[in-house]
C-alpha cells in the first residue's frame, strides 16, 4: 500500500479514495454523453465526482456565458470539501475567466488543477502568480482516445505515486542531465500570455511546448516571439511534445514543426528532448508542473522522473 502524502512546499495532498472533485469547463461546450466514460473512470478510482451547476451550458461554441463558467471554477476553488478540479474540455474560452476569478482560498488550501491545451492559461497563471503545481495531463473529453497508461499515469501522480517515463532518443536531442522544475504547455496559449501578469518566468526551468493543427509559419512566428520575450535564453531545458497536425501553405515554409524549433534553439546550449508523449495525442502522459523533476537525455533514450 502506498502512504498517502501532501507535496512539500505547496500543501496539495495527494488525492486518497473517498475524496471529492469537480468537473467544470471554462472553455467549450461539452454533453452528458461525452463526459459519461471520464466520470465512470474517475468514480472507479474511489472519488466522488461533483458537477459544476453550469457544466452543460451552451451559448454558441461555449460552456455558457463567461459569467456562469466564472461561477464554476469559483465554486470548484473555494469549496473546501473539493481535492482536485478536472477540466473537461480546452478549445478556448479560460482566457476569459482568468483576470476574474478570486483566487484568495485556492492560495491557502490548493488543490489540483488537471488538463491541458487551453488550460495552459491556468498552469501559467498559477505557477507565476502563486508558485504552486498543477497537473498538465488528459480531460475527461479526451479519455476514450486516451491510452490505459496516459490515464493510469495520470492517476498515479494524483494519488502521490511516483511516475517515471522513457522515451526513444531523436537525431534533434542534445545530450544531458538537469533537474528542474518543468512548465509551459500549449505554444499558442503560451504566446497568447506574452505581456500579461499569466506569462510565466521560464529561467532555470525545463519548458515543454506542444501544439496541434497550426500553419508552419505561424510555429516559427510563436517561437521567435518566445525567443524574443527572452523565454527561451536560460532555460535549464526543453522538452517538445506532440506536434501534430501541421498545416502548410501553398508555396512550402520548408521545414517541419521540429524543424523550426530545433533551429530557433541551436545556440542554446541546455538538453533538448524532442517526441515527448505529452500533448494533443493519445498517448498524453501527466507532467507534474511547478515540481522540481529529473530529465536525462542520451544518445538512445529520455528519462524522465517526477
Amino acid at each position: 500500500m502506498i502512504k498517502q502524502k501532501s507535496l512539500e512546499k505547496n500543501n496539495i495532498s495527494a488525492l486518497k479514495k473517498g475524496d471529492t472533485v469537480a468537473v467544470i469547463s471554462t472553455a467549450r461546450k461539452v454533453s452528458p454523453s461525452e463526459l459519461d466514460f471520464a466520470i465512470t473512470k474517475i468514480k472507479s478510482w474511489g472519488l466522488n465526482v461533483c458537477l459544476g451547476k453550469n457544466l452543460y451550458k451552451k451559448q454558441h461554441q461555449f460552456a455558457g456565458s463567461i459569467k456562469e463558467r466564472i461561477e464554476d471554477f469559483q465554486w470548484a476553488l473555494d469549496d473546501n470539501n473539493i481535492k482536485a478540479v478536472f477540466f473537461a474540455k480546452g478549445g478556448y474560452g479560460s482566457v476569459h475567466v482568468i483576470d476574474y476569478v478570486d483566487w484568495q482560498v485556492f492560495k491557502t488550501n490548493p488543490k489540483w488543477l488537471v488538463g491541458f491545451s487551453d488550460i495552459t492559461v491556468f498552469h501559467s497563471h498559477v505557477h507565476q502568480c502563486f508558485n504552486i503545481p498543477t497537473l498538465h495531463a488528459a480531460m475527461p473529453i479526451t479519455y476514450p482516445q486516451n491510452t490505459d497508461r496516459a490515464i493510469k499515469s495520470m492517476r498515479d501522480i494524483l494519488f502521490g505515486e511516483k511516475v517515471q517515463y522513457n522515451f526513444e532518443g531523436h537525431s534533434f536531442n542534445k545530450n544531458g542531465n538537469v533537474k528542474a522544475n518543468i512548465v509551459g504547455g500549449n505554444l499558442s496559449i503560451l504566446c497568447s500570455l506574452l505581456g500579461s501578469k499569466s506569462q510565466i518566468n521560464t529561467d532555470n526551468k525545463i519548458l515543454f511546448i506542444e501544439d496541434l493543427d497550426e500553419y508552419l509559419y505561424h510555429i516559427d512566428r510563436m517561437m521567435q516571439a518566445l525567443k524574443r520575450g527572452g523565454m527561451l535564453e536560460n532555460l535549464n531545458g526543453l522538452m517538445i511534445g506532440g506536434m501534430n497536425g501541421m498545416n502548410d501553405n501553398e508555396i512550402p515554409f520548408g521545414k517541419t514543426a521540429e524543424e523550426i524549433i530545433r533551429d530557433v534553439v541551436l545556440e542554446y546550449k541546455y538538453p533538448v528532448a524532442f517526441n515527448i508523449s505529452a500533448g494533443h495525442i493519445n498517448e498524453n502522459l501527466p507532467l507534474l508542473f511547478g515540481k522540481k523533476a529529473s530529465l536525462t537525455i542520451a544518445p538512445n533514450q529520455v528519462l524522465i522522473e517526477f
